[in-house]
């Protein structure tokens, strides 16, 4: 991962408290799951989804319409349970789970007040890969490239969120727009849920 690229996200994203003194400024905490699939083109796999996890921070700018910066770290990839070998599918079960530093930029609105609303958010995502746990065995791995992926990816999250006093929670859909895998031979893109809870500190 390119660490002048992680430092500058720190940088910024802690740098927006310079204007906390500002009424339409809110950052805080938040956590949550998500629900991962790393789908192959080709029918090449079957898979099913994991269960991983969010933690880190936002900010808030804005009022009706707002820009919503986020920096948290988060666990996703996939369980596939079998891979074409010689025409037909073989059954067999292999797992790669990714640690992610996931920085997403949204746009949204809100229907209500700063305390009480519903609100529609949508946006960019990098997610920058810090550690790769490829448990995926010999069957998976004998298949050229195919369990080699890259340090960071792109996808685009959308969904929605309620904010009851300081308690603020999202449910989103994010879909992965570039190729997980360092081959072109395979199309791999992340989908996920989100379901996270936060916390406003200002």
């Amino acid at each position: 991962m390119n660490k002048t690229i992680l430092l500058s996200c720190l940088l910024a994203l802690c740098g927006l408290s310079a204007v906390a003194q500002s009424s339409k400024f809110t950052f805080g905490i938040k956590g949550g799951v998500n629900y991962s699939n790393l789908k192959t083109s080709d029918n090449l796999t079957n898979e099913n989804s994991i269960l991983g996890y969010q933690a880190g921070v936002f900010a808030r700018i804005g009022g009706l319409i707002y820009l919503q910066p986020e920096l948290y770290l988060a666990t996703k990839g996939n369980e596939y349970t079998g891979i074409e070998t010689n025409g037909g599918i073989t059954n067999i079960k292999g797992n790669i789970k990714f640690t992610t530093l996931d920085v997403p930029l949204l746009l949204g609105t809100k229907i209500g007040s700063n305390k009480l609303n519903l609100r529609f958010m949508g946006g960019p995502v990098i997610s920058f890969i810090l550690e790769k746990d490829n448990n995926l065995g010999s069957v998976y791995n004998q298949v050229s490239d195919f369990g080699n992926y890259k340090n960071q990816t792109l996808g685009l999250q959308a969904g929605a969120g309620i904010d009851l006093g300081n308690i603020s929670f999202d449910a989103r859909y994010e879909a992965g727009l570039s190729n997980i895998s360092q081959s072109e031979k395979y199309n791999q893109q992340q989908r996920l849920f989100h379901l996270s809870l936060g916390f406003k500190i200002l």
